[in-house]
């Protein structure tokens, strides 16, 4: 089972929160895996500084996170712009998304997660 996040990484909020209920998705088998624009020496600082216990991937290029359908416009304050839409997929051992969480909130979205897995289960 994996877990793939969409982070926009510059909100600390995310990381600390899966990372804070990391043994539970240990204990379910479940991998998660953080994707970001941010480069690989940057999520090396972010995971240090952060305590983050899990991989964190770099799409410098966008390309994953276009295949996911996460890049696209965004606006904040009149402003519009490219850039990532904090999303979560629930990933089977065969490859296959089974659950989708979108416009995700940090506060609160690892306990959504674990509970969304546990009534699948």
């Amino acid at each position: 089972m994996r877990l793939y996040l969409y982070l926009k990484r510059k909100v600390y909020l995310v990381g600390p929160e899966f990372s804070k209920d990391y043994k539970k998705f240990q204990k379910l088998g479940i991998d998660i895996i953080g994707i970001s624009k941010d480069d690989v020496e940057s999520h090396k600082k972010f995971c240090k500084k952060m305590s983050i216990p899990y991989i964190l991937l770099a799409d410098t290029t966008t390309k994953v996170s276009k295949l996911f359908g996460v890049w696209g416009k965004k606006k904040f304050m009149g402003r519009e712009y490219m850039g990532i839409n904090r999303s979560t997929f629930l990933v089977n051992e065969n490859g296959k998304i089974f659950k989708v969480f979108e416009k995700v909130k940090a506060k609160g979205h690892s306990k959504e997660v674990l509970e969304a897995y546990a009534s699948v289960e």
